[in-house]
């Protein structure tokens, strides 16, 4: 049984404070207050921008010995497509400090739902594994297409996980799996606002959702699955709006630790 990682997407919001930040609370406390109540959190503001080695130096003083960082990679690898090597050099300069402090999780590559299965899509895949060297990989699909034994084979044999997900049950999205494809599992919850998915007025409302606790009871077995396959298991609340996502992971670490 692997050790199991609770936490959410990202830490700093605006509207997290006073629904879970004190109000008193210095923004530059915030992680260090964030890591007294999880062991693990999901880095993305590096979707939208390069990282400087200094910042994440400086959270690494924030946090205790056994907490984990996992970073989300950058828009222009997984969107875009666009960033060059010397990019991608430089982001994983910028990780060394997670690295030598042994906080480092994985680098999740979330790609749209315009990236399909294929063989061409398949082969960058493989040249994202060849760029970012020996350091953990995860990829998360949106777009159901890939969710075949091809898919597993290619993930396992360059040794990516592949980042299970709970969203809206919409026509071509993927279902809720257990799927272990390296010594790292990963799980991402988006919440379930079907209505807000795909054109949302503004983009928090696509996460504007609170799980209850017999939804994410549901994902227990399958939190157990994965986890008896892997080494590690990183599961990350995104539906971040007023802080449910704070609220969504202390009910799954609870329904965790009773089991």
């Amino acid at each position: 049984m692997s050790s199991i990682f609770v936490g959410t997407s990202g830490y700093s919001y605006d509207d997290w404070n006073v629904c879970f930040y004190p109000a008193e609370l210095d923004k530059k406390e915030q992680l260090k207050y964030y890591s007294t109540v999880f062991n693990t959190v999901e880095i993305n503001f590096t979707y939208y921008a390069l990282p400087y080695p200094s910042i994440f130096k400086k959270m690494v003083e924030k946090v205790g010995r056994n907490f984990i960082f996992s970073v989300k990679a950058h828009s222009g690898i997984t969107h875009s497509r666009n960033l060059e090597m010397k990019d991608i050099k430089q982001f994983i300069i910028s990780l060394q400090p997670f690295i030598k402090e042994n906080k480092m999780g994985s680098i999740l590559f979330q790609f749209p739902w315009a990236f399909k299965f294929s063989t061409k899509n398949c082969n960058f895949i493989s040249q994202i594994r060849k760029s970012f060297g020996d350091l953990e990989l995860c990829v998360e699909f949106r777009n159901n297409s890939w969710l075949r034994e091809e898919t597993i084979e290619l993930l396992k044999s360059l040794n990516i996980g592949f980042c299970n997900v709970d969203e809206p049950p919409l026509k071509g999205l993927l279902p809720p799996t257990s799927i272990c494809t390296s010594e790292a599992g990963y799980i991402r919850f988006h919440g379930r606002n079907a209505l807000n998915w795909w054109k949302p007025k503004y983009s928090y409302q696509r996460y504007d959702y609170l799980y209850t606790r017999e939804e994410l009871r549901e994902w227990v077995p399958r939190i157990k699955e994965v986890a008896s396959g892997t080494k590690k298991t990183y599961i990350y609340f995104n539906n971040h709006y007023k802080a449910q996502a704070v609220r969504s992971a202390k009910i799954l670490q609870e329904l965790i630790e009773d089991k």
